[in-house]
């Protein structure tokens, strides 16, 4: 029988308790799932979410992999004493829940919804949106998350580029790359969705300057990671009226303290993190197919590519 480690923050266990033993039993998989252990040379994986209980990996001598239940990896993949293979979460769940809030706040964004909702007095200003076929929608980050989101905003026929630091084609999405490519994707882009992973090379990789390549009044939406913006550079370019609009969804500090300028910015709309949430009942699925596939000698699903961060 496997020993299976559940390593995250309090209370999420009860959440998955059922799932997982449920998602376990169907894989075929003979498993005990412990939340604590004394001897972690017993161990042989070990389902995480970062937490303050586990930051030490070597004890774990006979692990076969660290199956984390969160898509970003970032606070976990420079962990030196990490040296078992880390699969990142990749689910139905999530990717469906990142597309509805995306796909939600592009349409807000294009149809003028905050303008035509907001008025406080008497007004009949009949201004028309163009039709979503004359809109022009970057997102940046073209993984599972990101091409989603880009397939479901083609289906919805706006005109849609993808950009991603390396080559991608996706049916229906004029994909670009590279540093001239950023550029290009940027210049044209009414409405920006970044859906990168944070790494060293996109941290604040919305600066000053490549915020400054967005047509006037395009507006930023962010569920991606906090620090891909300059948080400096976008309050300046919203306050000379270069940005219309900002919608975040993640920061660089969270929860984000009270007295950051975004909560009281006229031109940016804050939500807590919600965009998207790994769901217990298909991450169990994934995290028993993980299981399943190293016990059979299998490639796993999602490995994480330690060179690139991601």
């Amino acid at each position: 029988m496997l020993t299976v480690l559940f390593a995250a923050r309090d209370g999420l266990w009860e959440a998955y308790r059922a799932p997982l033993t449920r998602a376990l039993a169907e894989a075929g998989i003979a498993a005990r799932v412990v939340t604590e252990t004394d001897a972690p040379e017993t161990v042989d994986y070990i389902v995480y979410a970062p937490n303050d209980r586990l930051t030490d990996f070597t004890p774990f001598t006979r692990c076969r992999a660290v199956l984390s239940l969160w898509a970003g990896v970032e606070r976990i993949v420079t962990n030196e004493t990490l040296t078992q293979p880390l699969c990142r979460m990749v689910d139905s769940g999530l990717e469906e829940g990142m597309v509805e809030w995306v796909t939600g706040h592009v349409l807000r964004h294009h149809l003028g919804i905050d303008r035509q909702i907001c008025a406080r007095a008497p007004s009949w200003e009949q201004v028309v949106p163009p039709l979503a076929r004359d809109r022009t929608v970057a997102v940046l980050g073209l993984g599972a998350l990101g091409r989603a989101c880009a397939q479901a905003l083609a289906g919805l026929r706006f005109r849609v580029s993808g950009w991603s630091r390396t080559p991608r084609a996706i049916e229906g999405i004029a994909c670009d790359h590279g540093a001239d490519g950023l550029r290009r994707v940027l210049e044209r882009a009414e409405i920006v969705v970044l859906l990168l992973p944070l790494t060293a090379e996109t941290e604040s990789l919305m600066d000053a300057e490549r915020l400054g390549w967005l047509p006037e009044g395009a507006v930023l939406i962010n569920p991606g990671r906090g620090a891909l913006i300059d948080d400096a550079a976008l309050i300046a370019a919203l306050d000379a009226g270069r940005l219309g609009h900002a919608t975040l969804d993640v920061f660089r500090t969270e929860p984000l303290p009270a007295d950051h300028p975004f909560w009281a910015h006229p031109r940016v709309t804050v939500t807590p993190h919600i965009a998207s949430e790994t769901r217990p009942d298909s991450a169990a699925r994934v995290i028993a197919e993980n299981i399943r596939r190293g016990e059979a000698g299998a490639p796993f699903l999602f490995l994480v590519d330690r060179s690139r961060g991601y």
